[in-house]
């Protein structure tokens, strides 16, 4: 399985629970059926759980998930064949997705995968 989320790869304390609407936070119980109710993913909770049931568990954070499955060169290609205005718009879109100070860092990736038995 693979889940990609917002959350935290260690444990923390504290509630994250939040309420957005119209694309900014809210008060969680000011506008019930007009916000959206959303709390980060407690990653290390969940890779717990997975290992306590015999998977085997990787963690990483979005950014180095996206970098090492190729980003960078997927939107090299994709700029080579793009005018400055659409490369531009590329290294924007890389930027959001995988730069520390965007999604790269807030978003966290889990895989989790039945245990390798011993090859014969």
């Amino acid at each position: 399985g693979l889940f990609i989320d917002y959350g935290h790869l260690r444990p923390g304390i504290g509630d994250t629970l939040q309420a957005l609407r119209k694309h900014d936070h809210d008060n969680v119980l000011a506008n019930p059926g007009e916000a959206d109710l959303t709390a980060h993913v407690d990653f290390a909770a969940l890779a717990a759980t997975a290992r306590a049931h015999g998977l085997d568990v990787e963690t990483t954070t979005q950014g180095d998930f996206l970098l090492g499955m190729g980003l960078l060169e997927r939107a090299g290609s994709l700029g080579a064949k793009a005018d400055g205005k659409s490369r531009q718009a590329i290294s924007d879109a890389v930027e959001r997705l995988a730069g520390p100070d965007a999604m790269g860092e807030l978003f966290k990736v889990l895989k989790m995968l039945p245990k390798a038995g011993p090859v014969s």
